[in-house]
């Protein structure tokens, strides 16, 4: 369960369905219709307005079931970036770019100045910044534009007021502390794993890894969460975040892969660095009210596919 704020003023109860699998030997016997019903009916009873899925693009069966039987409706379409860290990477920084962490304080500030320009964002990044698997928050910006030391008390009062013609804000969440992923030698694209999230098979099936990665017993990734950026130079600006997070996952613990995710309308997904070792997924988020809108309309549903969204670490 999750408080989710919008765009557009609304804010809504919404209870997240994480993983739905039902046993191969038996499957097309109604089971996962009576899983989702049975779901349904207890995030209803939690207080839930809304429940929340996603699901692999070109997984047709499971499209199928969310739409055609238990009537949810296509909330959002997105890509998960997979990067090996095995990759070449820049080793040295741009000299004309700076990338600075922000004090607990300041970014949990400035996240709740630009979230209200999000379609949809958790109403609790405060909680999100705090938890332990979150590792912090950093901008990206150029030199020669000022915000230098950011952590000095005159320029820690309000970062808002001094932002750059060009910059981006990040956050990583470190899910190897959560769980670890696993490749069997004789089935290199099986996972084995204790917890049930959406995007962790679909993290395996497209991963281009070298050998040497596929032979570790175990690994985790980093996610790249909390990913806004603001004026014209972005491309550069994404590629010094994107090496930043692949050395700082180089010196953590059984972290192999970085990730991120971005909806098809976010400004920033064009911005991207991709290169050859880079896989991408198709994701798309699903939607159902739990409650009767006999007297109002339905302002989320209505709305459309939203395009620019706030994707939560915790559902990883």
């Amino acid at each position: 369960m999750k408080h989710v704020g919008t765009g557009f003023g609304a804010s809504y109860e919404i209870g997240s369905i994480l993983g739905l699998r039902v046993s191969p030997t038996h499957r097309r016997m109604g089971i996962g219709l009576k899983l989702m019903n049975s779901v349904e009916e207890w995030l209803l009873r939690k207080g839930a307005q809304y429940t929340f899925l996603a699901t692999e693009k070109s997984n047709i069966a499971s499209t199928n079931l969310f739409t055609f039987k238990c009537n949810y409706v296509n909330l959002s379409s997105l890509v998960i970036f997979v990067q090996p860290i095995c990759s070449p990477i820049d080793d040295l920084l741009p000299q004309e770019i700076k990338i600075e962490k922000l004090h607990i304080d300041q970014a949990i500030f400035l996240y709740k100045n630009k979230l209200r320009g999000k379609d949809m964002y958790p109403t609790d990044i405060d909680v999100i910044l705090k938890e332990k698997l979150s590792l912090g928050t950093w901008v990206c910006y150029f030199k020669e534009h000022g915000w230098i030391n950011l952590n000095t008390e005159e320029n820690g009062k309000d970062i808002t007021s001094k932002t750059q013609s060009s910059w981006v804000i990040f956050s990583i969440w470190n899910t190897c502390e959560a769980y670890k992923l696993h490749i069997r030698k004789s089935h290199p694209l099986r996972s084995f794993h204790a917890t049930l999230s959406h995007a962790r098979e679909k993290i395996l099936s497209c991963l281009k890894l070298p050998v040497r990665v596929s032979m570790q017993s175990t690994f985790g990734f980093l996610f790249l969460y909390g990913i806004h950026g603001e004026g014209e130079k972005l491309g550069e600006l994404m590629k010094s975040v994107w090496n930043f997070a692949s050395r700082l996952g180089q010196n953590v613990k059984d972290s192999k892969l970085i990730l991120t995710e971005l909806a098809l309308c976010d400004p920033l997904i064009k911005h991207v660095p991709k290169d050859s070792n880079m896989s991408c997924i198709n994701d798309v988020w699903y939607a159902k009210s739990l409650i009767s809108h006999a007297d109002e309309k339905d302002e989320l549903l209505l709305k459309g596919q939203l395009g620019n969204v706030f994707v939560d670490p915790r559902e990883f």
